[in-house]
């Protein structure tokens, strides 16, 4: 039977919600009204208060100000000087498991880097050796050179 033929009365008990569905539906509503109403108290009651405590406030401003920079200042070095304790604690935790063979995370990336380090110096160890025997080499020919010349004149 299409819905076409069936009467409008039945398409609509079909359709309407459940019980279940109302119930949650006007839980909810009620649950959001009463959250409006306080928001709204809270906002009205912060505006009052705001009103209230101007007059205070720009009296003593020449000491607030201050006191709150003072405050916002400690309190940064506060947290940064914990936040470089946090650091420093979880560096010597990964430091200590590296020595300890216990493969943190990046030891792998370290091991690399330390032998390539390890091979380029000893590469440049090689090079600055040549270059010293050539050197040495080349004063001793400059050497030999100025000891023919010399006897050249002679």
């Amino acid at each position: 039977m299409s819905d076409q033929l069936k009467p409008m009365s039945q398409r609509l008990h079909e359709s309407a919600p459940s019980i279940r569905q109302t119930v949650r539906f006007l839980a909810a509503a009620t649950i959001g009204a009463a959250l409006l109403g306080i928001s709204g108290l809270t906002l009205t009651g912060t505006v009052i208060a705001l009103i209230m405590t101007t007059p205070v406030l720009i009296l003593f401003s020449p000491v607030l100000v201050p006191a709150g920079i003072l405050v916002s200042l400690v309190t940064a070095g506060f947290l940064f000087s914990g936040g470089c304790g946090v650091a420093a604690l979880t560096a010597l935790s990964w430091i200590y498991n590296y020595v300890a063979g216990k493969h943190p995370p990046g030891a792998d990336q370290l091991d690399y880097a330390r032998s390539r380090i390890a091979n380029k110096a000893r590469d440049m160890k090689d090079r600055a050796k040549e270059y010293g025997q050539y050197v040495q080499h080349k004063a001793h020919d400059a050497t030999q050179q100025g000891k023919r010349e010399e006897s050249f004149f002679e």
